[in-house]
């Protein structure tokens, strides 16, 4: 009896050891995600599947999913880390120097000078005029940035890496 138990054990370790690596890399690595909302409209239309990295480091214009208290946004980081930002006549200032805004669609809102703390991001959702971004809810925190995502998994038309 013991011995059966054993093969049967025995058979069915490399199941749950393949289980335990997703499981493994799902958590700490990487995971699957859906947009939702036409917010980073026209790059993304709201309906894809992406490949959300859970390791990489966040740099400018960085596509991010950021957890807020009452959902996952997905967005893209213009200030970085002990930045100063400000809209002024719907151009973006970082350090007040005026960067080429080639992301957005629709104008984009003003917002009053303000400078990052260490850990804080300035996020903006490309369709500037529907987006719940960091002109709304402030800069978000690098514990609320869950990752970066720039592979589309499906629609099957779009399947590949965005270009920054």
């Amino acid at each position: 009896m013991k011995e059966k138990i054993l093969k049967n054990v025995k058979e069915f370790m490399p199941y749950i050891f393949i289980l335990l690596v997703v499981i493994l890399i799902r958590t700490f690595i990487a995971t699957p995600i859906k947009v939702n909302g036409d917010s980073m409209y026209d790059t993304l239309d709201g309906s894809e599947f992406m490949i959300l990295n859970k390791l990489a480091k966040v740099d400018r214009y960085d596509i991010v999913v950021v957890n807020t208290k009452e959902e996952e946004l997905i967005k893209r980081v213009y200030g970085l880390p002990g930045e100063k930002i400000s809209i002024e006549k719907g151009n973006i200032y970082i350090n007040d120097k005026k960067i080429e805004d080639v992301y957005a669609y629709g104008d984009t809102s003003d917002y009053e000078s303000i400078t990052l703390s260490e850990d804080e991001y300035f996020v903006l959702g490309d369709n500037r005029a529907v987006s719940l971004d960091s002109r709304r809810i402030g800069p978000v925190k690098k514990s609320q940035i869950k990752g970066t995502t720039n592979f589309i998994l499906y629609p099957f038309s779009r399947f590949g890496k965005l270009e920054k």
